[in-house]
């Protein structure tokens, strides 16, 4: 076969566009639907890749052996001059030949003023890639659709899974053996002086590949695994083959700088990324409408690693975000999807296939004391959305139990459905807890053989990712707060509270506080009140004052009545032994620090606090009290510590999550701090995002906020646009507050749409916002 050879010399864009071609981007984007998808005429069988790194400048030299997939109607001979057209953003071969050819690029790139962070920039001095989604095509000129790269291991990837790191790095090595004797070299790599503050990231890594192992009979497929810390990344992790590239925060961890809650992401997220090896790399994604499949079952699969290395209900609890958690979204939302096929399957039917909705449910039941039976009425309703007006029902899983008088699981043995009786028994032995398979519109489950009138524990474990509306009394929620088997459901807080407490809820965290049987991290949780932002999610309109001034009530009527047992909890969790993370201490840590906030002891912890984890508890609780003690003691941390980004990102997470009224104006000060850097993604995502997690200053009622917002949001679409469209997401729920605040946030709105120039991701999301 002839093969034609073409070589391009050419320089590409990765600052600003020109103004012509900012402003043609304006127009409305373009939806693409997975019915218009079409593969592309040409395979990109192999990439050869030559990088020439340099201070200035750096020449990226490919070489693309190109399968045509039509019959493209050409002579055959090379390229005749002009026949290539290049622009800013593409190089299109207007008649390539028709058979194999070789296309060779030579790109010229800026990596140093690459403020995007996608495709290869430099982070501290060293050389980095991120490629996903399309980063690849910053770096060399590459075609759409399916595509994939290959280099020095047997298994082809798509570009996106291509990676590059290049500059001064020590490596923490280990060794991992497998199952099946094969020796696999771990090294994580960062600049020397983090070298120490890897070996948790070593130890999660370890811990993951022996758990898909034993769990999935997993095995990792090569004979090396890399990691590198970067300090500026867009996301926390990136599961490049065999080359990971990680957000410093995600590595790094000492008891002195690192909390409890940084070692368990530190121990999920590398986990993560290790279990994308097989769910997303080597089994990978035909084009990005299958997103929600490779994220969706790789988070479910991490979701279970860290269930099984922690609390399963309090990590359960954790992956249910609250009303914005139930579409079915590509990461965590996809995972549902995946759980539910579990539930019904159960686990053992799970792992043999293995090798969210946004639907509102209600239940209603009744007791029948002369049948002795228990029926349950289900109905589900589903939304309209754009193209659909009319949802046809949905296959939800709902898992079910019964509570008597006492308080015990009340044995079930069959139930009444569709006309006939069926078994719930598992091999002729009566169950606690059954799952009703709910298909239709409206349908009916009638226990039998119910002796007394129960109380039901309704969407265990959180079986399906639904809002169900139940007609429970907050009698009926008290109860199972302080009985129900299911820890996820005793979570549950009755949401009809008036400012005086009701004396059952009192008793119910008080069962709680006082039961030794039960798991202390689950014990934290339970008693920790739902956030601001939760419960104003359950609003039909939002207020951010009143959510604020009922909860700081709660709180202290709560410490009030509560008083001796908070005390108790305190000094049976103090401990003086050395920092270690394990589920137990994590757990002890947990439980002492909420304890301390609610009774607003914390204030005078922060001196005799040996790690970050108990400063940091401290802390949260000073910022929430301006004055000399707030001031000195932040002064005290930034001094110490200001030599580690990772602490700073903290320290200014700290100040700007207060609920000091008119925190806005310190807000403005830090934006302009020494240590702040609007090209760093950790460190927008610590102030300005840890700013829009403040319901009172966030949502303050002269607008403050989003102003604030909105010019950020402006400054950072010119430096790096992803991590803009995250920010601006903030205001993506605007129309669930009052007049007053919906017309503030709409004007900020309107003027990011207005500015010309605007990055798509931004104009895109802020329009759909608008549009809503």
């Amino acid at each position: 076969m002839r093969e034609a050879r073409r070589r391009e010399l050419c320089s590409f864009a990765i600052e600003s566009l020109p103004k012509e071609v900012r402003e043609s981007k304006m127009n409305t984007p373009e939806e693409i639907f997975l019915k218009d998808y079409k593969s592309p005429d040409y395979y990109f069988d192999t990439v050869d890749l030559n990088f020439s790194l340099g201070e200035e400048k750096t020449i990226v030299a490919s070489k693309i052996t190109v399968f045509p997939r039509l019959e493209v109607k050409v002579n055959g001979k090379e390229l005749k001059e002009g026949a290539s057209i290049l622009d800013s953003c593409h190089l299109t071969l207007s008649s390539p030949p028709g058979n194999k050819f070789t296309l060779e690029i030579d790109t010229e790139i800026q990596p140093q003023k690459n403020t995007l962070l996608e495709g290869l920039y430099k982070s501290s001095g060293n050389f980095c890639t991120q490629c996903e989604s399309e980063g690849f095509r910053k770096i060399t000129f590459y075609q759409g659709g399916k595509h994939y790269v290959v280099w020095e291991n047997p298994f082809e990837k798509p570009s996106y899974l291509f990676a590059l790191v290049a500059g001064q790095l020590e490596s923490r090595d280990d060794i991992f053996i497998t199952r099946s004797g094969q020796k696999v070299s771990l090294r994580i790599w960062t600049p020397a002086q983090d070298v120490p503050k890897t070996a948790h990231a070593m130890y999660s890594l370890k811990a993951a590949k022996k758990w898909d192992e034993d769990v999935f009979g997993l095995e990792y497929d090569l004979d090396l695994f890399n990691i590198v810390a970067v300090p500026d990344f867009n996301m926390g992790a990136m599961e490049n083959k065999s080359l990971n590239n990680f957000n410093s925060k995600l590595v790094l961890a000492s008891p002195e700088t690192a909390t409890d809650t940084d070692y368990a992401a530190i121990l999920g997220v590398n986990s993560h990324e290790y279990f994308h090896n097989w769910t997303g790399n080597r089994v990978t994604c035909q084009d990005w409408f299958q997103l929600s499949s490779k994220e969706g079952l790789t988070v479910f699969r991490d979701q279970e690693f860290s269930s099984d290395m922690g609390s399963r209900t309090v990590k359960r609890i954790a992956d249910d975000a609250g009303p914005m958690a139930h579409p079915v979204r590509p990461h965590s939302y996809g995972a549902e999807v995946v759980r539910m096929y579990k539930t019904l399957l159960g686990t053992q039917g799970f792992h043999k296939v293995f090798t969210s909705w946004d639907s509102g449910s209600k239940s209603y039941s009744s007791y029948n004391t002369e049948a002795d039976t228990f029926s349950l009425k289900v109905s589900q309703e589903e939304p309209p959305t754009p193209g659909q007006p009319v949802k046809e029902p949905m296959f939800i899983p709902v898992a079910v139990g019964l509570l008597d008088s006492s308080g015990r699981d009340v044995p079930l043995s069959s139930m009444y459905h569709n006309g006939t009786l069926q078994s719930v028994a598992c091999n002729n032995q009566p169950v606690l807890s059954t799952v009703l398979r709910v298909t239709k519109k409206e349908e009916e489950f009638v226990f039998s053989d119910i002796f007394v009138r129960p109380i039901p524990s309704l969407l265990r474990g959180y079986s399906a990712p639904i809002c169900l509306e139940y007609d429970l009394i907050d009698k009926d929620l008290f109860f199972l707060l302080a009985h129900d088997s299911d820890e996820f459901n005793r979570c549950r807080f009755p949401t009809k509270q008036t400012l005086a407490l009701n004396p059952k809820f009192v008793q119910g965290l008080r069962n709680i506080l006082c039961d030794t049987g039960l798991d202390k991290e689950f014990i934290a949780k339970a008693i920790t009140l739902p956030g601001e932002g939760e419960i104003m999610d359950m609003m039909e309109v939002a207020d951010p004052n009143a959510v604020h001034a009922v909860q700081t009530f709660i709180r202290k009527e709560i410490a009030s009545q509560l008083k001796s047992e908070f005390l108790n909890t305190v000094k049976n969790n103090r401990s003086s032994d050395e920092f270690v993370f394990n589920h137990p201490k994590m757990a002890q840590y947990a439980l002492k620090n909420v304890a301390l906030d609610i009774m607003e002891l914390a204030l005078h912890e922060y001196k005799a606090a040996t790690n970050m984890t108990e400063r940091f508890a401290a802390l949260a609780a000073i910022t929430q009290k301006p004055g000399k003690t707030c001031n000195d003691e932040l002064t005290d941390l930034y001094n110490k510590w200001q030599h580690d980004f990772l602490v700073v990102n903290k320290w200014f997470a700290l100040q700007v999550m207060s609920d000091i009224p008119g925190n806005v104006e310190n807000v403005c000060n830090l934006l302009s701090h020494p240590a702040f850097d609007l090209r760093n993604p950790t460190k927008v995502y610590s102030l300005i995002g840890g700013f829009c997690g403040s319901p009172m200053n966030f949502h303050a009622k002269d607008g403050s906020g989003y102003k604030l917002l909105g010019e950020i949001v402006l400054q950072l679409d010119k430096l790096n646009p992803r991590v803009a469209s995250r920010m601006v997401s903030a205001f993506s729920r605007w129309r669930h507050f009052d007049e007053s605040r919906q017309k503030l946030a709409k004007a900020q709105l309107e003027k990011i749409v207005s500015v010309n120039g605007l990055s798509e991701n931004i104009f895109e999301i802020a329009s759909e916002s608008l549009s809503a």
